[in-house]
């Protein structure tokens, strides 16, 4: 037996020295040192020697054992030495390349747009206030003068969640929510950004869901003429010095009387073109002076105090300052549209 272990021994050193890779290590470990490994087997029959053999073979196994194990262990380690410098070698870094250009984002035309008014109604003095979007019908329709079965309700076809919840239309419900925690009793001079959501057939000009800027001023002795002023200054910032703008008569529950508001086609210069139907003109936004009643029910004695309101689409003062057609452009996140404007 003893010549035995001196063979098993001998036979694993030469194996484990040759040995090119860990995974063949691990078979050589496995072959002499394992439950069914030549090392096991042959201490198995120790059982058969007498009682003077058996520390001498088993001192000489235990020998063995530590000697095939010790070199196997420097062997993976000499192993492992050269697969990691083989490793290192194949990744190799430059660090002397020019390194590759990073393509940094932008904020969203949109964003920018938005941004853009904030600062400059901020400017005139304006706050800027912020509403839930899952709004009341109290303060989406009725604190603006749109009672319940009001027929001008069906002109924003609208998501209710319940008969009393509804995903807000517009963003005039901010205006009413601020009016009532002034008090009745202090001015009033805000805008409200926000999403606004109406069941709408998605095409070039309409959308389920977009953005609007409303405003408000409510104070003493408010004219129109200074809606007038207001929206000029706004304009003249917006498209340039030379955009002048036009009040035409309309209709809006919330405001009394109403007016559209209307820009100089820039592309013809007012004398009429394509772009704006011949008319020298181009549609922006609504506007008015805050109807009586809905200062009335926001605690403002409609004696004393008198206001106006404007109402706009970021996306419809986009598409004309940038030429934009297609309102879907602003959600179809298009990686070739959005970069074009990261320096406007």
């Amino acid at each position: 037996m003893k010549e035995q272990l001196q063979s098993i021994e001998q036979e694993a050193l030469e194996k484990i020295s040759q040995a090119t890779d860990t995974n063949e290590l691990q078979e050589i470990k496995v072959a002499y040192l394992g439950k069914k490994g030549s090392l096991t087997s042959v201490l198995r029959g120790m059982g058969k020697l007498s009682k003077e053999e058996r520390p001498i073979i088993g001192e000489l196994a235990n020998k063995v054992r530590e000697q095939i194990t010790k070199s196997l262990e420097q062997q993976m380690e000499k192993l492992e030495e050269i697969a990691l410098e083989q490793q290192l070698e194949q990744e190799t870094i430059d660090v002397t390349l020019p390194g590759r250009p990073v393509r940094l984002g932008g904020p969203h035309l949109l964003t920018k747009v938005i941004e853009e008014i904030e600062d400059l109604f901020i400017g005139m003095g304006f706050e800027v206030r912020e509403g839930p979007e899952v709004e009341t019908d109290y303060f989406n329709f009725e604190a603006l003068n749109l009672p319940k079965n009001h027929p001008a309700r069906e002109m924003q076809d609208t998501f209710f969640i319940t008969k009393e919840l509804l995903m807000r239309t517009q963003t005039s419900p901010v205006q009413a929510r601020t009016m009532l925690e002034y008090g009745g009793n202090k001015p009033v001079k805000m805008i409200s950004p926000g999403k606004v959501y109406r069941r709408d057939t998605d095409d070039a000009t309409h959308s389920h869901q977009f953005t609007q800027i409303e405003g408000l001023y409510v104070d003493k002795d408010v004219k129109m003429s200074d809606l007038k002023g207001v929206l000029d200054v706004f304009t003249k910032k917006m498209y340039g010095s030379d955009r002048e703008i036009r009040f035409r008569p309309s209709f809006f529950p919330f405001t009394e009387p109403s007016v559209e508001i209307d820009i100089s086609c820039k592309a013809c210069a007012g004398k009429g073109c394509s772009i704006c139907k011949r008319s020298g003109w181009i549609e922006i936004l609504g506007a008015g002076m805050v109807h009586p009643n809905v200062l009335s029910m926001a605690g403002y004695d409609p004696e004393v105090y008198s206001g106006f309101a404007f109402g706009m689409g970021p996306e419809r003062i986009a598409m004309l300052k940038y030429g934009i057609k297609d309102i879907r452009q602003f959600y179809t996140n298009d990686i070739r549209f959005l970069t074009q404007y990261h320096n406007a």
